[in-house]
């Protein structure tokens, strides 16, 4: 395998793990941002997948060009004179990410440990929480080979669960489809809720692509690793919500938090799939973590030291950082798992829009897609 095609593959594999949650693997997510504005749900998964792509390569583009690898000097960079007014808030969009997202990771985790082992919550939480520190404490190397790791079992046991549901409930599967093309639902509010799932996504990506695009060869790198990460990731989403359709007309389906347990249970194989899919969720949920608190930690070590190196061994800040972020995220988590997601996810999609969305745009336009603006040396 070429050096730029396994570069590629890790900073894929990062962008996979930070969308995956347990959200994702529990069908949640799929179920409340697509599945539920109709059939369109199909097309407009993928959709979401190419704007993350979009703007995710336009992020790691610019850091590779510009040598900007922690999200301030990126954003002080990015926004120019503008600096100054989006810089402050996208800190309080990154405070919020760092809140919400590894306590949802904490919690989701903790909940589905719980529930296989019969352990208290709190323990399951901290010890999800104590995997997550270690990992996270080593830096973005490690972060993109725990990534690639993970990722490739993430995936294996998606298709696990999912590949022989469709096949075994094809029928279904296209009943399910029927289904929702028969309710005959308005393609604008699908298209609004692919957007806030887009910008959900999006609210962290400045923080996680800008320090991964460092491991790039050339900024336009970032155009092959966009396009095979776009590939991976619409592949993975749209057989996930391809398999959700054998059950969409069900009432169990309608009530469940958890899609995709009513899929295993009207399935093949369950007995396997559930101990399969439980552990499918905490790694997600782990992964998802890892990648937000790596993140933080180097930002604000990057504070302390301009000239931190991530790729170094944990120093003594590294290692009080990441703790800190975990203690916060553990803490945060013992709210509870649908209050965080109800609340936390909805409020950061909304934040995310007049400061990445909207002003990216402006940014692209005006630069013609940072062709005017000279490299830094």
């Amino acid at each position: 395998m070429s050096k730029k095609l396994s570069i590629a593959l890790g900073v894929t594999f990062v962008w996979f793990t930070t969308q995956f949650g347990g959200g994702f693997a529990s069908g949640a997510q799929l179920k409340s941002y697509f599945i539920n504005y109709g059939v369109s749900c199909l097309l407009t998964c993928v959709g979401a997948q190419l704007i993350c792509a979009i703007y995710n390569g336009y992020i790691c583009y610019y850091a590779r060009k510009h040598n900007v690898y922690d999200y301030q000097s990126f954003n002080n960079s990015f926004y120019g004179r503008y600096s100054k007014i989006f810089s402050p808030l996208f800190e309080l969009v990154y405070i919020f990410v760092l809140l919400v997202v590894p306590a949802v990771a904490f919690s989701t985790g903790g909940t589905t440990l719980q529930e296989l082992t019969g352990l208290p919550y709190l323990l399951c939480t901290a010890l999800v929480g104590v995997f997550i520190f270690v990992v996270a404490i080593y830096g973005t190397t490690i972060v993109r080979r725990v990534a690639t790791a993970l990722s490739v079992l993430i995936v294996v046991g998606l298709l696990v669960v999912f590949i022989p549901n469709i096949i075994a409930q094809w029928d279904s599967v296209v009943g399910g489809v029927q289904y929702l093309d028969a309710k005959n639902l308005p393609l604008g509010p699908a298209l609004w809720s692919m957007l806030v799932y887009a910008a959900f996504q999006l609210a962290s990506s400045p923080a996680i692509h800008s320090q991964h695009a460092e491991a790039l060869e050339d900024p336009k790198d970032s155009v092959m690793t966009y396009i095979i990460g776009f590939i991976f990731n619409s592949a993975m989403i749209f057989i996930s919500t391809l398999g959700l359709m054998a059950v969409v007309s069900l009432e169990e389906y309608a009530t469940s938090s958890m899609p995709v347990l009513v899929l295993i249970r009207n399935g093949v194989g369950g007995a396997v799939m559930l101990p399969i899919l439980s552990i499918l969720i905490i790694l997600g949920a782990v992964s998802t973590a890892v990648n937000m608190v790596s993140a933080g930690t180097t930002r604000v070590c990057h504070m302390i030291d301009k000239n931190f190196d991530p790729n170094a061994k944990p120093t003594k800040s590294v290692i009080i950082t990441t703790l800190i972020l975990c203690i916060v995220g553990f803490c945060v988590a013992q709210f509870g798992l649908i209050p965080l997601v109800n609340k936390g996810y909805s409020v950061l999609g909304y934040l995310a829009f007049p400061v990445i969305m909207i002003p990216y745009i402006f940014h692209a336009f005006f630069t013609k897609l940072d062709t005017k603006a000279p490299a830094k040396k």
